[in-house]
């Protein structure tokens, strides 16, 4: 355990990166003592701002790829929809509803191991559209494409990028062998040398451990991310994974105050699994996670947006973008 948790604190907010000894020692610090200092520091490097987003499932199913939590992959079998691109119009017109309930960031993700050339290019003519008609700012999910691909969609009007590790390295190849976590890497390397933020996270309750968790975020902080969603599985049938315990309200609470140790000035976003939670992420956003994806999630339902905003307005916070 560390002795003095306030001396902890007080080197982070001068700008000491912690160790991962340290890190991991957190981890059997109490929990209130643990979460206050991590809002703390929240508050030292983000102010009150909160970074609210939505996404759009562009492209679903038929996903090449194995991995062990998802719904849309060909190797599980959970009945989640199926189809190609959406429409531009149906694509605009959601873009057009979050601007209007005051979303300032609206991501497409897609389904798929990359998107091709050819739907790059349909994508980049919807996302012109988006930046003209609604002003919107643009994140996208397209999977693991070239540095040419991103700086498509950069000059079509994306800012930001996803493209979750999942996991840390060592336990990659437990959740997904269809591609790498090199690929995974390689892929954000890419969209950052395109001129792009990156948004990069992963998912808690895939059967990592501590240090797993610790790691990845280690790795985030060394690739620079400056967006990192905190996902919470949530077991689906149908995947291997679907018997896998559910997270606790107190689990996501230390391990968003972890991170927010790990990756100070980040924006930590509640992402997948949060409407499982009892209070709906209200205790992690006062544990130091200061972000959050709204509305719907890709297969499953999510929170609405006037809630969450009405939550913000509870807890003080100011809906912004950061990190672009």
């Amino acid at each position: 355990m560390i002795e003095n948790l306030t001396d902890l604190t007080e080197e982070v907010l001068k700008g000491r990166q912690i160790t991962r000894e340290e890190a991991l020692a957190l981890y059997s610090h109490p929990l209130d003592e643990l979460c206050q200092c991590a809002d703390r520091i929240r508050r030292h490097f983000c102010s009150n701002q909160f970074d609210i987003c939505t996404i759009i499932n562009g492209k679903s199913g038929r996903c090449s790829e194995n991995c062990r939590f998802c719904a849309q992959s060909i190797h599980n079998h959970t009945g989640a929809s199926e189809y190609p691109l959406l429409p531009d119009e149906e694509i605009l017109e959601q873009a057009k509803i979050n601007h209007e309930q005051g979303v300032l960031r609206y991501s497409i993700v897609t389904s798929g191991r990359r998107l091709s050339d050819r739907e790059v290019d349909g994508m980049c003519r919807v996302i012109r559209k988006i930046r003209e008609e609604v002003g919107i700012s643009v994140c996208v999910s397209f999977g693991l494409l070239t540095e040419q691909q991103f700086r498509k969609l950069k000059e079509a009007g994306v800012s930001r990028v996803h493209n979750n590790l999942e996991t840390s390295r060592r336990n990659f190849p437990n959740i997904c062998t269809t591609h790498t976590f090199e690929d995974k890497l390689a892929a954000i390397r890419a969209a950052q040398a395109a001129g792009l933020s990156v948004c990069s996270g992963g998912i808690m309750g895939l059967g990592e451990t501590s240090e797993d968790r610790i790691d990845m975020a280690l790795t985030l902080r060394e690739l620079g991310i400056r967006s990192v969603p905190v996902n919470m599985l949530n077991p689906i049938p149908g995947t291997p994974l679907e018997h896998n315990g559910k997270l606790t309200r107190e689990e996501m609470q230390r391990i968003v105050a972890v991170y927010r140790f790990i990756l100070p000035s980040a924006s930590i976003r509640l992402a997948g699994g949060r409407g499982l939670l009892p209070d709906k992420g209200k205790g992690c956003f006062t544990s130091g996670a200061n972000a959050a994806i709204s509305g719907d999630m890709l297969t499953t339902a999510g929170i609405t947006v006037q809630t969450d905003m009405e939550l913000l307005n509870e807890l003080g916070y100011e809906a912004v973008l950061c990190n672009e």
